[in-house]
């Protein structure tokens, strides 16, 4: 089988907390911020971008789930990396966008809109959170690579 390089499957954002996000044809990645015009981006925080794997989409989409990129308010798909396996500290570079791994998964203590729009929500236990160390622009293909 061969090895998918890893590269960004879509860029997506929202005006509010807690629902879809649409995708962008290239998004302004702000240093120490997140994603320009994003509810979930902050300099107050550490989770100032999402990242969730089409891998786990599609695992949904499996089970009879009709979802797409950005349905579990992820901001950055992913395909071909194993987000999970990243331990907290590690940088990436996403196209000339420098983050670094912030937090793996998240609690959810109440069931969000998009579990009830999607049936479950994967986000908690297969996505993962980093904060920008380099701003830049983004987009649909641009390649991945873990630097450390």
């Amino acid at each position: 089988m061969k090895k998918i390089a890893a590269r960004v499957v879509s860029v997506n954002t929202s005006s509010e907390k807690g629902i879809r996000k649409r995708p962008l044809k290239e998004a302004e990645i702000v240093a120490g911020y997140g994603i320009k015009g994003d509810a979930h981006a902050s300099s107050k925080w550490h989770r100032q971008i999402s990242l969730l794997a089409i891998e786990s989409i599609k695992k949904m989409q499996a089970l009879g789930l009709k979802v797409n990129p950005g349905d579990f308010a992820e901001n950055i798909t992913t395909e071909g990396i194993d987000l999970l396996t990243l331990p907290v500290g590690t940088r990436m570079k996403i196209s000339n966008v420098e983050v670094e791994v912030s937090q793996i998964g998240k609690e959810c203590h109440t069931r969000c809109s998009i579990y009830y729009q999607a049936g479950d929500c994967v986000m908690p236990k297969e996505g993962i959170f980093v904060k920008v160390i380099k701003g830049g622009k983004i987009k649909e293909g641009d390649p991945i690579k873990v630097s450390s």
